[in-house]
């Protein structure tokens, strides 16, 4: 007799918690500290899953699977995030960029590529957005656009563009890409691209080890034969490691 599989509440890409977590901390390191940032948090985390099953309830081959997970989603993202939309209304201008991307979530979704490169940069582009939004956020005020566009908040943006599309470039090339060179030829270039921003830029320096370390891992620690389990984990301290010097770099 088969048992009946249950309908999924989280995404499988399990990476991208970690993606979530690095704009908000080079965020707060980059622009301080708002007790505005808890419920947004949530709502950020809560968005991604919420997304996920709103793009399979549109898009699938079998919608219903998804029905219980827009139904544990979408409340939480909706009560976490209207507070402190209504609180700093020029979020709404941010809301409707990210409604932007989460179409051309769906356009991929609906050509069946979920799983590609240019639907994983949109996930890195609303990454780097968060960034200033967090330090908006800090600021608070009606147009906090000062706060947004402050050095440290952007090179903290950039940073966390590097840190994402780096990873991402390196897990395809081990997993998904294994059998394509291009892949880890463009995730070794971009690598040592990536440190040479952070010994070139001042206010990153104290970034020269993590990235240091990402650019070895992309070089010498190339190894397709490892489980994704154990690419995961690589993935996710590097991401750590960056997110704990940009503490100190800010």
């Amino acid at each position: 007799m088969k048992t009946r599989r249950r309908a999924p509440v989280v995404p499988p890409q399990h990476g991208a918690w970690g993606f979530l977590a690095l704009p908000l901390l080079l965020g707060i390191a980059a622009a301080g500290w708002s007790s505005w940032l808890v419920p947004l948090a949530v709502a950020w985390v809560a968005a991604y899953p919420c997304s996920w099953a709103l793009a399979g309830l549109l898009t699938a081959r079998r919608p219903g699977r998804f029905r219980t997970a827009a139904l544990v989603w979408t409340p939480v993202t909706v009560l976490a995030g209207a507070p402190v939309l209504v609180t700093h209304l020029w979020l709404f201008w941010v809301l409707l960029g990210f409604l932007g991307l989460f179409g051309v979530n769906l356009w991929q979704a609906r050509l069946r590529r979920e799983r590609s490169l240019a639907n994983d940069l949109v996930l890195i582009a609303e990454c780097v957005l968060l960034v200033p939004v967090v330090a908006g956020v800090v600021a608070g005020g009606v147009a906090p656009w000062a706060a947004m566009t402050a050095a440290p908040v952007l090179a903290a943006a950039v940073v966390t563009a590097l840190a994402l599309v780096g990873s991402t470039l390196h897990v395809k090339s081990l997993i998904r890409e294994r059998a394509n060179p291009a892949y880890t030829h463009a995730a070794r270039v971009f690598a040592l691209a990536a440190l040479v921003v952070a010994v070139v830029v001042p206010a990153s320096r104290w970034l020269v080890v993590p990235f240091a370390l990402l650019a070895a891992r992309a070089v010498w620690w190339h190894d397709p034969a490892w489980r994704p389990s154990r690419i995961g984990l690589v993935e996710l301290a590097g991401l750590v490691s960056v997110a704990a010097t940009g503490f100190l770099a800010f």
